[in-house]
Formats: structure tokens, sequence, C-alpha cells
């Protein structure tokens, strides 16, 4: 593909944007309990994280620090997640999507290891029953989005490469993921005089364009903004969880 030909987004300006989405999921779930379009803007979300953090796997240069964060980030968004989705400190039924990711990240990591190892029909096995684990792995933790959410990652790993067969498959495993297998509300769209309904969770394909719009490009980065994206997640639930704690009262 010409590069040239197309608007060249880059990997800070799609985590700007993810962040901002979710804080409009994030917003509905707290303080705008009503305002559907909130959390229907929120679907685009995850999947544009799933694919940074595919991208920051491969342009990482500390595996095991980038792990480390994700992991921290993990524990320390536990109990501001909680107060969110369960009211309280403690809500073992559902955990933050931090956990999803760092899952995620383990899956592919060994996935990309046995690929090095391993001779390509054993490698594409293992890769499967790693992708199954992934998925199982997901549902017993409880971890946000399940075991879907880590399928998403693995749609970003295994079809990485800018092609049309790969944005084609990249398309088509969302669409089942998102617009079958994930469920959730669903949105009553009129057309022509004729009612039907959509998944809301079906609007997470939007996610593609940003994403297809992406070529590679770092753009802006340095520590202090590195930081706030990792701070990001725990510190605007936490906030939000306070503003909805006073708003209550």
């Amino acid at each position: 593909m010409n590069k040239s030909s197309y608007l060249d987004l880059s990997r800070a300006f799609l985590h700007i944007l993810a962040m901002a989405i979710m804080l409009c999921d994030h917003s509905w779930a707290t303080i705008f309990p009503g305002t559907q379009w909130l959390t229907r803007i929120g679907r685009i979300a995850f999947p544009i994280f799933a694919f940074l953090l595919v991208e920051g796997y491969f342009h990482t240069h500390n595996l095991r620090r980038y792990m480390t964060r994700l992991l921290a980030g993990a524990v320390i968004s536990e109990i501001p997640f909680n107060y969110m989705v369960g009211g309280g400190p403690i809500y073992p039924y559902h955990q933050n999507v931090l956990w999803t990711f760092f899952f995620a990240l383990l899956i592919v990591s060994t996935i990309d290891k046995l690929h090095q190892q391993l001779r390509p029909a054993a490698a594409l096995a293992a890769s499967a029953a790693l992708a199954a684990l992934g998925y199982l792995l997901g549902y017993v933790a409880m971890v946000d989005y399940y075991g879907l959410g880590i399928l998403t990652v693995l749609v970003f790993y295994f079809f990485r490469e800018r092609t049309w067969t790969n944005f084609a498959l990249q398309f088509a495993c969302l669409l089942v993921i998102n617009g079958f297998l994930l469920g959730g509300l669903y949105w009553p769209v009129t057309v022509m005089g004729h009612e039907f309904e959509l998944p809301q969770q079906g609007l997470a394909l939007l996610a593609l364009v940003p994403i297809w719009l992406y070529h590679g490009r770092q753009g802006y980065h340095n520590k202090r903004f590195q930081r706030f994206c990792y701070a990001f997640y725990p510190l605007h639930i936490t906030v939000l969880c306070c503003i909805s704690a006073v708003l209550s009262r």
C-alpha cells in the first residue's frame, strides 16, 4: 500500500483516542448511567487497546518490564474497578481489563517463542492450543471481556501485517466476537420505517478505522506521557467513583 495515500495516525494518537473513548464508557457506568450514547461510543475503546498491546509487545525493548508494569497496573486498578462495577472494595466476579491484557501478553509471548523454536506445523498446533488455553483462562479468572478479550488480542497478533487479507480477517474475527459471541445490550434502529435491533457491542468494529490508519509511527513520546498512559486507567476510575459518591449523597 502507498503510505502517502493514507492518513497516518500515530500510536500516541491512538492511545489518546482510546483513553477518551474509555472515559466516555466509564462515565456512563458511574455518573451518567442514563446516557446510552456514552457506552455505545465506549465499545470502540477495547479493540484499540488490544491492538496497542500487540504493538507494544513488538516495540518494547524490555518485555519483562512491560509485563511488570501491566501486572502492577492490574493490581493497583483492582480496588477502584471493584468500586465501579460492584460498589465496594471487593468484587470477585469481574476483574479489570489490565488482567485481560496481562494474560493475553503471556499467551502472545509464549506463542512467539514457540514459533522460533518449533517447526511450522508444530508451532501452529501449539498456537491453537495456547489460544484455547487463553480463552479458558479469561473465563476462569473472570477478567474483563473474559476469554473473548484475550482472543481479540490474539487476532491482532496473528493478523498484524498490513495486508488486505489480514484486514479482512481482522474484520471477520471482530464481527464474530463482538457481533455474535459477546452479546449484551441491543440498540433499536429504524430505517425507512423498519425497525432493527443491532448489538451495541458490534460498534467495536468501528475501532478498525483508526487502527487501519496507523502505519507504525510512534508520534509524541516521552517518559511523562508514558507514565500518564499507565496511570490513566486507575486514576480516571478513581475520580469518576469519587464524583459518583458525591452526587449520590
